[in-house]
């Protein structure tokens, strides 16, 4: 069947550091290919393995400041000395040319981007124990312990914003957590809400 043209929609993922937000959305991209990744702006240098334009787009301090000073981001944060921030550009092109985006941002973001676009789908994604989430981010041996404490103690007020957002789920085995963040989208696609009712009225003549 041939669906009528819709605008496309933002998946915002948003949890705690360690609970496999970012790994989630290149899981989803790899099944759907047609939903664009959002990659985030960041000042802080890249990790050992990470690569510019495909984890983050890394730039200086001052750069990232122009940005925000110039309007070109949707949403930023500081976090731990570090700016992070959503290019507007990027996200307005796919979304107008009805292309579903996908983005994982922090609590704080997930709100901002919801209030500029309401018809954005928010997900929250908790770890399976706290525990697990403090041997997922000692695991990643990238952290000081001052710095993984810093992120559990964040953890815990980001857990308790899950009332601001429409779906939740535990990231337990990942594979399933995927099949359920897709049928998540593929009910939303389905929402009569996101077309117009006359298009839709003539698909079946």
């Amino acid at each position: 069947m041939i669906y009528p043209d819709r605008k496309g929609f933002p998946i915002i993922l948003s949890a705690p550091s360690g609970a496999g937000k970012t790994s989630l959305c290149r899981g989803i991209e790899a099944l759907h290919p047609e939903i664009y990744y959002s990659i985030s702006v960041t000042s802080r240098p890249p990790r050992a393995g990470e690569r510019d334009g495909q984890d983050y787009h890394f730039v200086p301090v001052k750069e990232f400041e122009r940005m925000l000073e110039a309007g070109q981001l949707l949403e930023w944060a500081m976090v731990h000395e570090n700016y992070y921030g959503t290019p507007r550009k990027q996200i307005d092109d796919r979304l107008n040319a009805g292309q579903d985006v996908i983005m994982d941002i922090d609590t704080v973001g997930a709100r901002a981007i919801k209030k500029l676009y309401p018809q954005a789908v928010t997900i929250f994604v908790l770890p399976p124990t706290f525990e697990e989430l403090k041997v997922r981010l000692k695991g990643r041996a990238t952290d000081s312990e001052e710095v993984i404490n810093k992120r559990l103690n964040r953890a815990k007020l980001e857990m308790q914003e899950i009332g601001d957002f429409e779906y939740w789920l535990i990231n337990d085995k990942f594979d399933q957590t995927v099949r359920t963040v897709t049928a998540i989208i593929e009910a939303e696609r389905c929402k009569l809400s996101r077309y117009n009712r006359d298009e839709v009225a003539t698909v079946i003549k």
